[in-house]
């Protein structure tokens, strides 16, 4: 691999979410997307041939190009473990969209796996380095609300159902709204108050089947297997705790309502599944009003992660956004899931180092390698 320049990158997996990664990507100029991949040939033409990608094919050929030194994993969850598996074997460095795998066990084996190889491997969300909760961060750094102590998350709607076209996968399996949304909150905590210690939760189903809304398939019923409203508690290994709500049984809708209690103030952090926000502090001297804060940093969307990856490679570094940070909020969330089935304390056995936050002054468009 080179130890200077550009990292060049492979996309693979050319679907919707890439629509969302590649305008970021191509525009980075410390990134050289060199390949666009998908079991869809024509899909991954398409892609290359919109976003002035050189070269497109199916994933050998990504994987034997000889300039490609980082992966974007945007596949199916079901086939993050299988690429990602795949890429390290070839001496790739590895971005995967979230979740990092399907089970905590593949996902360790994938961790080991690139720690053997030497390469770097990195995870979404990667929200989190967006200005919202990076100048959040660098403000509790500074004290600004003392030590932080608790936090209280809320996210909840009617459910997708009413205007998604194809809702079906949402309640199945390890989606429902605790899957689908969990990583944001559950990633914007672990980098305020680091690794989690212990979760309890209980959930409930409101209905057991739903109507589709909207699109060719409204009017469809469909079954409900998961729980739709799930109340989650958790334990830090610093001492902090967490109370979550996740909820498609709402018809008040609330999304991206994250605070943090400090010893002197209580702190609004915004939404985790965006990059920007103010922030808003309420401290002991402001008995009716709150202070707000705008966030500074980088907000330019998905793909900071990559970026901040490939900068972190080309320093020798760990990447901000971990394939460890991403491992334990699935082990997190899968023992949220074992608590609502089991009725008790489920432990967290996996850790992770907390990166320090960006610097202000981290800019996505500025050509650093």
């Amino acid at each position: 691999m080179a130890s200077s320049g550009p990292l060049g990158v492979a996309v693979v997996g050319c679907g919707t979410v890439s629509e969302e990664y590649l305008p970021n990507l191509t525009s980075f100029p410390d990134l050289d997307v060199l390949f666009c991949a998908d079991l869809v040939t024509d899909r991954a033409r398409d892609q290359a041939e919109r976003f002035g990608v050189g070269a497109h094919g199916p994933l050998e050929q990504a994987l034997a190009h000889p300039g490609v030194e980082l992966v974007v994993n945007l596949t199916l969850p079901v086939a993050h473990a299988e690429v990602a598996t795949a890429a390290i074997g070839a001496g790739k460095h590895v971005w995967n969209e979230k979740p990092l795998t399907t089970d905590p066990a593949t996902g360790r084996a994938l961790l080991a796996r690139a720690a053997a190889a030497g390469v770097r491997l990195g995870c979404a969300p990667d929200t989190v380095l967006g200005a919202g909760l990076q100048t959040a961060r660098r403000l509790i750094a500074q004290g600004a609300i003392g030590e932080p102590q608790t936090a209280l998350t809320l996210m909840q709607s009617p459910g997708p159902e009413s205007w998604h076209p194809s809702p079906e996968f949402l309640f199945q399996p390890g989606a429902g709204p605790l899957f689908d949304l969990g990583p944001y909150y559950f990633s914007a905590l672990a980098t305020i108050f680091g690794p989690a210690a212990r979760v309890a939760a209980v959930g409930r189903r409101a209905a057991e089947a739903r109507v589709i809304g909207s699109g060719p398939k409204a009017g469809t019923k469909f079954p409900v297997d998961v729980p739709t409203h799930v109340g989650a508690l958790v334990e830090y290994d610093s001492g902090a705790a967490a109370s979550l709500l996740f909820s498609f049984d709402s018809p008040l809708p609330r999304h991206g309502f994250v605070e943090i209690t400090g010893t002197e103030a209580t702190m609004a952090v915004p939404d985790p599944n965006r990059f920007d926000g103010d922030i808003r502090i309420h401290g002991r001297d402001h008995t009716d009003s709150w202070q707000t804060i705008p966030s500074a940093g980088a907000s330019a969307g998905r793909g900071l992660g990559v970026l901040d990856l490939a900068r972190r490679v080309r320093a020798g570094q760990p990447p901000r956004a971990s394939g460890e940070l991403a491992g334990h909020v699935l082990e997190v969330m899968v023992a949220v899931q074992a608590s609502l089935e089991g009725a008790a304390f489920e432990p967290i056995d996996s850790g992770f180092v907390s990166p320090p936050p960006l610097p202000e002054e981290w800019d996505p468009y500025a050509r650093t390698l």
